[in-house]
């Protein structure tokens, strides 16, 4: 094996299927646009949710790019072998053009050809859809690998939960798919060993799914006209197996990473995961790059108590805590913050534009969680005495909980202080709060999740467009100066952030609605015209501050004519029509979004 690197297996990628004809595409902002059901982008298929169901992408029906993304539901598990909040994903895709074939040809010979990445056929495992009552077996990919050279005692069949994609929402696209692992061992841990087993020999690295039903409203599968092919590679865990590692953390990836947490800290990571130094030291790794790229990106959040601001906290807090565990004054995140930003800076330029933004959050939070901390040693302080009454000297995992959910304290640092004291924490019950506390947040976050990714329905659609009505009313009414700085989109309201220094008056949020109903009323038609982002901008349309765009974009025009409309803008779709579909228009509530930026929720009636 060899020592690729991140930026050398991108390249790599990218060449290789330009080579067969896909475009290059630009990776969105780690922040979804529009997309309700998630706070951050969490797989590189979530930008192109709408071409995936049927618009047709500027650049064409053959892409390629790399996207970063953040997921935080195994944030726990964070400091294992192969977790990550942050990572990056290589996708490459067809939009109504081959399909299975195709597909996984060009799969093996990146994966095998001495001239790509030249990985062994011996390594490589593959796993197909094993079919149900809803969906034949997929024999067709077995046979494509086999034909390829992968022998069939390589080839599982596995059901829905492991090799099945979609839909994203009750109805919609979805279909098999067929994913390739990296077996990273000597000795199968059983005679039933093979790809997808859950022992930690075989490591996912690539994951093509095939698209080829609609589940309808009755719960059926129609095969769709127009196939499509969506794929992702794990660029950490594929520079794992390349790197003859079995963890992404001792790859090159994270040792520049990790060479500044030890300087900074003075503990030496020894490798293998199996100390509570080495993963304290992953941990701070993983989230203190997660931050950066969270903080660098161009539609950045800050740190805060709701929503993506909040998850950035907690990654914040959590490095830093474990940051305390690696020396006892703690260590900045900053310094390993310019290691990351140097890291990455050629493949994402923004985190070197932002990089002034990312420190100066960094430390703010720092500070602010040192507060927190001084806040929940005086509450302890403040319990102290009734808990030492007790002759048990044990503490209630329910008071600890307290300190956890209420001043942020960690359990460890509420031990600390208890065995300090002489007495002990009820663990048990602590977990049990915290527990409970887990399933309640995934609960909350299922029902985000609920509509559908990047919802197509009805209502969604119609929001989408009176964004567009919102955003020139706003222009008009205030001024050039309010510029879109984010939405949120459900099938029940809208939600539009913009720049603006003081709260609206009665009377312009009068003129806003009024301005936003006459262009329904007038049912203005709505074109779609593809041209480059320079000929967009010169032809009036708005394109959004900071937003990365293709060569080629879409422009949707609200008006009778390229040239007598009243809004034009940059976007992805997709619009209704006309606007007179869209019904009145009514805003409901105007209110502080954040430091120079408003926010108003509208409904349709």
């Amino acid at each position: 094996m060899n020592r690729l690197t991140a930026d050398e297996l991108r390249g790599k990628y990218i060449n290789f299927f330009v080579s067969k004809g896909h475009v290059q595409i630009q990776g969105k902002s780690l922040l979804p646009e529009n997309d309700p059901t998630v706070l951050f982008t969490t797989a590189g298929m979530h930008p192109l949710v709408p071409y995936l169901l049927g618009e047709e992408h500027p650049a064409g029906k053959r892409l390629v790019d790399f996207q970063k993304c953040i997921r935080t539901g195994d944030i726990d598990s964070v400091g294992d072998a192969s977790h990550l909040t942050f990572f990056e994903m290589l996708g490459n895709w067809s939009l109504g053009d081959y399909f299975k074939e195709d597909a996984i040809k060009m799969s093996f010979e990146f994966l095998t050809s001495p001239e790509w990445l030249n990985i062994p056929i011996e390594r490589l495992g593959i796993t197909v859809f094993q079919g149900d009552s809803d969906a034949p077996r997929d024999d067709e990919s077995a046979e494509i690998w086999k034909s390829a050279g992968i022998p069939e005692n390589r080839i599982a069949y596995l059901p829905k939960e492991d090799n099945w994609w979609g839909p994203a929402g009750t109805t919609g696209p979805c279909g098999p798919d067929t994913e390739m692992f990296y077996y990273i061992g000597d000795t199968p841990c059983s005679n039933d060993c093979k790809p997808g087993c859950s022992c930690g020999l075989w490591l996912e690295i690539w994951n093509d799914v095939f698209m080829q039903y609609n589940k309808n409203v009755d719960g059926e599968f129609e095969p769709l006209a127009r196939k499509c092919v969506d794929t992702g590679m794990g660029i950490e865990r594929t520079v794992t197996v390349l790197n003859g590692k079995s963890s992404v953390y001792d790859t090159t990836i994270f040792e520049p990473i990790i060479q500044a947490i030890e300087q900074a800290s003075g503990s030496k990571y020894q490798g293998g995961g199996n100390t509570e130094t080495d993963k304290s030291i992953r941990i701070v790794a993983d989230h203190a790059r997660s931050a950066t790229f969270i903080l660098g990106d161009p539609k950045a959040v800050s740190p805060s108590n709701v929503g993506a601001g909040y998850v950035l906290r907690r990654i914040i807090r959590r490095a830093v805590r474990h940051g305390r565990k690696l020396k006892a004054e703690g260590i900045s995140l900053i310094p390993i913050a310019e290691v990351v930003v140097e890291q990455f800076k050629n493949a994402y330029p923004e985190l070197e534009e932002n990089c002034g933004f990312i420190m100066s959050e960094l430390k703010k939070e720092e500070a602010k969680f040192m507060e927190t901390l001084q806040k929940g040693e005086h509450e302890f302080e403040k319990l102290l005495p009734n808990l030492l009454k007790d002759p048990r000297k044990i503490m209630s995992g329910r008071l600890a909980f307290k300190l956890y959910d209420t001043f942020g304290f960690p359990i460890e640092l509420t031990e600390e202080l208890a065995a300090e004291s002489g007495m002990t924490v009820n663990r048990e019950e602590f977990e049990e709060a915290f527990k409970k506390h887990q399933e309640l947040s995934r609960s909350q976050s299922g029902q985000a999740f609920k509509g559908g990714l990047g919802d197509q329905g009805e209502m969604a659609v119609k929001y989408h467009t009176a964004t567009h009505l919102l955003h020139q009313a706003l222009k008009l009414t205030l001024g050039d100066h309010a510029a879109q700085k984010g939405s949120n989109i459900t099938a029940e309201r809208l939600r539009f952030d913009f720049t603006h220094d003081s709260a609206l008056t009665a009377d312009q949020l009068k003129q806003i609605e009024d301005i936003v109903n006459e262009q329904i009323k007038k049912d203005l038609p709505i074109s779609i015209e593809t041209m480059t982002i320079e000929e967009a901008v010169k032809s009036g349309a708005i394109a959004l501050f900071g937003e990365k765009y293709e060569s080629q974009v879409k422009v949707y025009t609200i008006g009778f004519s390229q040239v007598d409309f009243f809004t034009k803008e940059v976007c992805g779709g997709p619009h209704v029509e006309r606007t007179g579909s869209l019904g009145i228009f009514k805003i409901q509530k105007e209110q502080s979004s954040s430091a120079g930026v408003r926010r108003i929720r509208a409904v349709l009636r």
